[in-house]
Order: C-alpha cells, then structure tokens, then sequence
C-alpha cells in the first residue's frame, strides 16, 4: 500500500466492525455497519501500522505502507 492511498473496507459480517490503528499514525473507518463501506487514507509515513476491530479487540491486523 502506497502512503496517504484512500482505503476502503467492506464488512461482510453480520455485525458491526471498525478498523482502528492502535500505534503511531492512528487511522480510523469508524463504526461499519454490516453490509456497508468507509474509507480512511493510510499514513503518510512507510512503515508497519497494527489495527484491530474496537468492537471487537481480539480482531487484530496490520496496515503495511510502502
């Protein structure tokens, strides 16, 4: 993923979700519903960037920016 690229997520759960950086360079898509997109711009900076679900902490990811 290329820096400040625009990101979109879709939750294809049955329940609501968020994709929320937990580190340096916090990004956030707030709450999606089930079914529906948001979209949030990567940082601006390389690096590896942990996310998880806020709803959900166990969900847990990481955002590489090249």
């Amino acid at each position: 993923m290329a820096a400040t690229t625009r990101i979109t997520v879709t939750n294809k759960d049955t329940t609501p979700h968020t994709v929320t950086g937990t580190g340096r360079g916090t990004f956030d898509a707030g709450r999606i519903a089930p079914g529906k997109t948001a979209s949030f711009t990567a940082p601006g900076t390389a690096g590896s960037y942990p996310f998880d679900c806020s709803i959900h902490p166990f969900m847990k990811g990481t955002l590489t920016v090249n």
